[in-house]
């Protein structure tokens, strides 16, 4: 598309505005801009088989993903003074992670507020975990732009704090590969895994990323994934297998 063209936020109907009131209602979330909120659920398959110039919620989703960073850091700095910073890195990785996302999503229900085209509907794309997972970003980025950061903090605590239980009761096991290649790495040679891209393919509402980890003057992969976190995390889990420090059945 000529990026002189203006993009335009997706149109808002009278039955799309009960819906996203409905969603506000659910979580007694007070958002005034509802065509931000709208924005949030859009995703780029839509406005891209609709062939319309409108946006989609990645921007929103790059901002979100920040809020819910501080947000998290913030918390767990406060409530688990005695922990060092090497566990609150793994902890928030965690709770923040694609997965965890996702499963808040699926108890909030978040696919039914969805904007998607035929296409991606007719793959699952609203039960996809990438797509969940940055839905609930970019809400936490339209509540961020329309009411400011404390009531972001509110909504993303209200999920957070839990997540953050659940991984100190051992009961969140969402494996995080990257973190454990780089502190094995760490403990070896005072140096970090790089990840590299070194292919993209699809649309950009279904995208395929391949990368590769470089550790120790070694390379694996290559590893696929529909983004590029999860695509670094599977060429770390390879590079974890191939080295032998975890082993798998």
């Amino acid at each position: 598309m000529n990026p002189a063209v203006q993009k335009k936020a997706p149109g808002l109907s009278e039955d799309r505005k009960r819906e996203l009131l409905l969603f506000l209602s659910e979580h007694d979330l007070e958002i005034n801009n509802l065509e931000l909120l709208n924005l949030a659920f859009t995703h780029s398959s839509y406005s891209n088989e609709m062939r319309m110039h409108a946006q989609s919620n990645e921007r929103l989703e790059f901002l979100g993903d920040s809020v819910l960073a501080l947000v998290t850091a913030q918390y767990l700095y406060s409530h688990l003074a005695s922990v060092d910073e090497g566990v609150l890195s793994k902890i928030k990785a965690s709770v923040v992670s694609e997965e965890s996302l996702a499963e808040i999503a699926y108890s909030f229900h978040l696919e039914r507020f969805l904007l998607m085209g035929k296409g991606e509907l007719a793959q699952g794309g609203k039960m996809k975990k990438a797509v969940l997972a940055d839905a609930m970003e970019a809400v936490i980025a339209a509540l961020y732009l329309d009411q400011g950061l404390e009531k972001a903090r509110g909504y993303v605590l209200s999920f957070i704090s839990s997540q953050v239980e659940k991984y100190l009761d051992d009961k969140l096991d969402f494996k995080d590969y990257k973190t454990k290649l780089q502190e094995y790495i760490q403990k070896k040679r005072k140096t970090l895994p790089s990840y590299k891209v070194v292919n993209q393919t699809g649309p950009d509402h279904n995208q395929e990323f391949t990368v590769t980890v470089t550790v120790l003057g070694r390379t694996f992969g290559p590893a696929k994934g529909r983004n590029k976190k999860s695509a670094e995390q599977e060429a770390a889990h390879i590079a974890l297998r191939e080295l032998k420090i975890i082993s798998e059945n």
